[in-house]
């Protein structure tokens, strides 16, 4: 250790709860010193380090900043476009394509041309891959960091405010409401301090911290400790920082992100199968087409060229680039539904999902506490409006006024307006803020309240009393608000405010206030009690205060659902995407919110903490995941999360996970596709996810789920479109082969030609259909299911051999009119050069209307209109027109070796494009009069029976299962769990 560090100052970052030094020489984990030790422990004083001392630490330690996440250079991620296996084929290829051309005698400028060419190809599909996926990245990295810039120190007793990233262990930091903690910190100074840990913990609930010693095992676990990334919701207080930067629990979960393996996503994996069957069937045909034109007697290089073009052929060159713009596509059109999506390919990995593992604090809920019901007088009145907006309306406003007022009086919070980009928000406890939103809505002035009322006295809430008092001093004498968990404020009342006076409050008014606290419990409500007495003056303790009360009533209120979450639910189940919460909050809590936008719907979901999980093995929690029925996964840490991912993805799930906290990033990163929060969510956690939701929306992961799919079934249509050419392409060089023409009906430059500047931009415009109306009325593909289904590949071979009999026919008829014997033929001859014309002119005609014809599945293009899609068209017309100045262009006919075709031509090319639009419609009428497959019928049914029996058990039954499901036990446990905030 640097001899100008304290002494007493421990070496090395402590790890929370490790044991630091105490004055007498003994150690203990640092949430179970006391507050004189802390300072001894940290080398520090109450007037905090001196600007030398925190200069040199700074220097030792390092800011206190995450790490960076480790990328690649921009040089090695280009490089990696070129690892590819269409790639290296065609790298390799283009290669002996060289080779050709230098043992050539004499040398072939045509192979010159095709090497440069073949190259030109693999570098522009790595430019537009490298450029779509850089650019998803850098918007990606435009989203705001949640850790806080700057935070209050004292430095040699002056309070100063520094960046955050000069903190070092032994700071003592100064906080207040509103401020977000920029290290871990242990507290030594509290005043109704409470913070909210749901970035850290995912429990939505504001916790009190104290200054005292504790005996818990761990810092995390213990009330004296604060955390990077949380919140001080309401009170102040002092800290000293005991860890900073990749220390922090933060870095810690940070590490386990880092360590969680980036996983392929499905078409990643069936692209790279696709890939090497089609790069192994290329080099074995070649390879036999070789070797039967060296039996024929070819020469060598010769024979080599002509094999050379049959592995051209079979390579779907454009396949990389229709493949990155077709993703692309779908980007765009998620970022218009409010997704941002960082990698290309997560497209269809989510449109692929089975499970979605959710955390419920905002996402499924506004993270934004509501009062929506009060209670007074034996009454219920409603409360309209969501959020801190005071827009709503109370019913029987006149009756809870006096509960209003008085649960507003004794609130430390603050009401902030909009301004600037930032709507309506609240300074201080959630919990009381939304008292003051609802004392707004009853036609109450707090501000002026508060003014005419001003506070004289106060007992901070105490999680023992689980009470909070203030005292004021009013036109009428002195006046006590109390407010906090019902029962424990009821034990200390013995009369209750009714509408003629106060009156005793009897058994059965007592009765009355249990059962109405048992009933909002019961559906998920936090419920406060509020009561009042007057006072003469302010009493010592808060045990004589709070005696005698009066008790005026009930306050319910819950971070309320994002209203159009509900109908995403709905969406997902008809899908056959099962739904499983994942989230650190209460159990109740957690199936009260699922009930309310219908994740839930039987009467006893299955319910696990995160305890039990610790219990589980492999086998029993395999178990657990193979039930059909609805999961909830409660009270669970990153280690948990991260555990059922895999444990899902082991079941052959495809796994998309949710959250917006730093405990949700690991389980992020390891699932199949990462989808985190952008408004609310932590950096840590939208830098572990492939896609972020900008508006925080649930309901945006399902239309994004719809893009998904339809990006697939898009990438299925164009597959067939350019596969079904590929065998046009063969078909005559193979035709040629074993009728002993010694020349190439297609060269390679010319296929070339064909696959990128004929086919690329009616791929992309088939890749731009958008979602079929059906999309999310079906299952899940199977993980099983391949991208080179059956089903696909008898499409495009039905496709191919359709176009290959024309393609082939057009060919020999030329070379047949000629008259002239095939050994005869040479490569300048007139009739050879427009024999491959028309074969090239073929294909691209052909491949006009079988673009057409490969828009729908089994429904008839003439049912969705032939020019419904203006970009197909426009596409196709390119096509041909570049086909056309290929053919009368005298500089493009000496770099294609083409020839001027005649108009008689052109009306016989487009009649075999017509007869391959008859003949697919023909199948697809034949498809559509056959009876689908069981299994599919089933599959269909399925997903669509699970869709509307969710939907009606969620629009009819929610309100009854949420409500007496739970019954008065869930109420009365509900209400225990909320009794820890006031």
């Amino acid at each position: 250790m640097p001899s100008h560090l304290t002494a007493s100052f421990p070496a090395g970052h402590p790890r929370p709860g490790a044991s630091v030094p105490r004055p007498d020489g003994s150690s203990a984990p640092v949430q179970r010193l006391r507050p004189d030790e802390v300072f001894g422990a940290y080398g520090t004083s109450v007037r905090g380090l001196s600007g030398a001392e925190a200069g040199a630490r700074l220097g030792y330690y390092g800011p206190n900043q995450l790490p960076r996440p480790r990328r690649k250079g921009m040089w090695r991620r280009f490089a990696a476009q070129f690892t590819d296996l269409f790639a290296v084929v065609l790298i390799v290829a283009s290669g002996l394509t060289f080779l050709a051309y230098a043992l050539q005698d004499p040398r072939d400028v045509g192979n010159l041309q095709l090497a440069f060419a073949i190259l030109g190809v693999v570098l522009l599909n790595a430019v537009i891959g490298f450029v779509q996926e850089y650019s998803a990245e850098r918007t990606a990295q435009t989203l705001q960091a949640m850790v806080p810039h700057t935070c209050r120190v004292l430095r040699d007793g002056e309070r100063l405010e520094l960046p955050s990233g000069a903190l070092v262990p032994g700071d003592v930091v100064a906080l207040e409401a509103g401020d977000a903690v920029s290290a871990d910190c242990r507290v030594v100074e509290a005043h109704g301090l409470s913070v909210n840990n749901a970035p850290l913990t995912g429990e939505s609930s504001a916790v009190g911290r104290v200054s005292e010693q504790t005996a818990a095992d761990t810092a995390l676990d213990s009330r004296n400790c604060v955390f990077m990334g949380t919140t001080v919701v309401s009170g102040s207080g002092k800290a000293v920082v005991y860890a900073s930067g990749a220390a922090t629990e933060f870095g810690r979960i940070y590490r386990l992100t880092d360590e969680a393996p980036q996983q392929k996503t499905p078409l990643q994996r069936e692209v790279a199968v696709m890939a090497r069957r089609v790069a192994a069937l290329a080099v074995a045909i070649g390879a036999g087409v070789f070797a039967l034109r060296l039996q024929t007697g070819q020469p060598l290089v010769s024979a080599f060229v002509f094999a050379l073009g049959v592995m051209v052929a079979l390579v779907p060159e454009g396949l990389p680039a229709t493949l990155s713009v077709s993703l692309a596509i779908g980007v765009r059109r998620m970022a218009r539904r409010q997704a941002l999506v960082k990698r290309l390919l997560a497209v269809e990995a989510l449109g692929s999902t089975t499970v979605i593992c959710t955390d419920k604090t905002g996402t499924l809920t506004q993270a934004e506490m509501t009062v929506t019901q009060l209670w007074s007088d034996g009454a219920s009145h409603t409360v309209s409006g969501v959020g801190y907006a005071p827009a709503g309306e109370v019913a029987g406003a006149d009756g809870v006024r006096a509960l209003l007022r008085a649960g507003a009086l004794c609130t430390d919070a603050r009401l902030v307006p909009p301004e600037r980009s930032e709507g309506w928000r609240v300074l201080g406890d959630t919990t009381e803020g939304a008292i003051l939103v609802a004392a707004a809505k009853a036609g109450l002035d707090t501000a002026a309240e508060k003014e005419a009322a001003p506070r004289i006295g106060e007992f901070p809430f105490d999680p023992v009393r689980k009470l909070m008092s203030t005292a004021h001093r009013t036109s009428r004498g002195g006046l006590l608000c109390v407010k906090g968990a019902p029962q424990e404020l009821l034990a200390r009342c013995d009369r209750v405010r009714r509408a003629g006076g106060d009156e005793e409050l009897t058994g059965p008014l007592r009765d009355a206030v249990v059962a109405a606290d048992d009933e909002m419990a019961g559906r998920g409500l936090r419920v406060l009690g509020v009561a009042v007495r007057p006072v003469d003056a302010v009493p010592d303790r808060a045990e004589e205060a709070e005696a005698g009360l009066t008790f005026l009533g009930l306050i319910g209120m819950l971070d309320p659902p994002r209203p159009e979450v509900s109908e995403a639910v709905r969406a997902c189940h008809r899908a056959g995407i099962r739904i499983v919460m994942l989230t650190g909050d209460h159990p109740l809590t957690a199936e009260a919110i699922a009930r309310r936008v219908g994740i839930v719907t039987d009467p006893s979901p299955t319910v696990v903490t995160g305890s039990r999980l610790d219990a589980m093995d492999a086998d029993a929690l395999d178990g657990l995941l193979a039930g059909s029925g609805q999961l909830l996964l409660c009270r669970v840490s990153p280690e948990h999360k991260m555990r059922v991912v895999a444990a899902l993805q082991a079941r052959g799930e495809v796994v998309a996970v949710t959250g917006d906290g730093a405990n949700d990033a690991p389980a992020l990163k390891h699932a199949d596709i990462g989808v985190a929060m952008g408004a609310t969510g932590t950096d840590v956690a939208r830098e572990a996810s492939e896609m972020v939701l900008l508006d925080d929306s649930f309901a945006s992961i399902t239309a994004a789920v719809e893009l998904g799919r339809s990006v697939y079934r898009n990438i299925r249509k164009f597959l067939a479109y350019l596969f079904s050419h590929n065998l046009a392409e063969l078909a005559p060089i193979l035709a040629a082969a074993f009728a002993g023409f010694p020349l190439v009906p297609l060269t390679a430059i010319q296929i070339l030609a064909i696959d990128l500047g004929s086919d690329v931009l009616p791929a992309l415009a088939l890749g731009a259909e958008p979602p079929e109306p059906d999309t999310m009325d079906r299952p899940p593909r199977s993980r099983r299911e391949r991208l080179f289904s059956a089903e696909l590949v008898r499409r495009f071979v039905f496709l191919g051999l359709v176009q290959s009999i024309g393609v082939c026919t057009v060919f020999f008829w030329q070379v047949h009119s000629a008259g002239i014997p095939f050994a005869d033929f040479t490569s300048g001859d007139p009739a050879y050069r427009k024999a491959i014309t028309l074969t090239q002119a073929a294909i691209v005609v052909s491949q006009f209307f079988n673009s057409l014809a490969v828009r729908t599945d089994r429904q008839s293009v003439f049912t969705v209109g032939l020019f419904s899609n203006p970009r197909l068209i426009a596409a196709g017309c390119f096509g041909i027109l570049l086909m056309a100045a290929i053919s009368y262009t005298p500089w493009l006919q000496d770099v294609f070796h083409t020839a001027p075709l005649a108009l008689a031509d052109w009306a016989v090319l487009a009649g075999f494009g017509v007869l391959l639009l008859t003949a697919e419609e023909v199948r697809k009428w034949w498809v559509r009069r056959t009876p689908a497959p069981a299994g599919a019928s089933a599959g269909n049914a399925a997903g669509t029976s699970v869709g509307k029996a969710t939907g009606n058990a969620a629009g009819t039954s929610v309100g009854k299962a949420a409500g007496n499901a739970a019954g008065t036990s869930v109420g009365k446990a509900a209400g225990n769990e909320k009794e820890e905030t006031p």
